[in-house]
């Protein structure tokens, strides 16, 4: 049996080439990661469930349920990183997959090395700092339980829904979080509105925490796709 470090990331490695599964596996095992197997999409959504993987390495292309809807039901029980894998090269493929939910994007073939770097950045970026109750940011702290936020010391006045926007994106920071992403989840699945109600949000958190509102360094525009938080 294969003995693991004691706080080794577990990986999840989702795809249904049998070699590329097992070269990838062994590789990242002799890297120091554990690391989990699937080759479809159902059984892939079960081990998310039970092995409560750091991180999942997820195959457009698969059996049973393909990876696309794989990823969204992902994201409807989980914020773990997504990394997607897939032949598709075209820009459309790049962008649905990231609307979908996954964190990043690498086209086959690759190289391991690049792989490693992409999972150890991944990895990095979970998020800030946080501490139960607690989401903290250099200068910018959010406590969730008494649902107050400050920076540099001094107490926010932010809306409910500007505290949770801002505490999804803080809490995901550097990872690009697509605005019908996150409408549904500040507002909600039965949520009606147009989408553009989260630009006009992220221009009032701006105002409210960016030195130069006109030229955000916290809160950063992905033309096209979304938000990322870059603390």
């Amino acid at each position: 049996m294969l003995e693991y470090p004691a706080m080794a990331d577990t990986i999840l490695l989702v795809d249904d080439e049998p070699n590329l599964r097992e070269t990838l596996a062994l590789n990242l095992r002799a890297a120091g990661y554990r690391v989990v197997t699937a080759a479809n999409g159902l059984a892939a959504l079960d081990l998310a469930r039970t092995e409560r993987p750091d991180l999942v390495i997820l195959d457009l292309m698969l059996p049973e349920l393909d990876g696309l809807t794989v990823c969204r039901s992902l994201r409807a029980i989980s914020d773990v990183p997504i990394l997607m894998l897939t032949a598709r090269t075209g820009e459309l493929d790049k962008i649905i997959g990231l609307e979908s939910g996954a964190d990043d994007y690498m086209t086959k073939p690759f190289s391991l090395g690049e792989l490693q770097a992409r999972l150890r950045a991944l990895l990095r970026r979970i998020g800030p700092r946080q501490g139960g109750d607690e989401i903290v940011s250099g200068d910018l702290s959010l406590n969730l339980v008494s649902r107050r936020a400050f920076l540099r010391g001094q107490e926010l006045t932010l809306s409910p829904k500007e505290f949770n926007l801002l505490a999804e994106l803080m809490r995901h920071q550097g990872a690009v979080l697509s605005r019908d992403l996150l409408l549904t989840r500040i507002w909600g699945y039965d949520y009606y509105g147009d989408n553009r109600t989260v630009d006009v949000h992220v221009r009032w958190l701006r105002e409210k925490i960016e030195a130069d509102p006109a030229h955000p360094q916290r809160i950063v525009t992905v033309r096209g796709i979304g938000y990322r938080f870059e603390g």
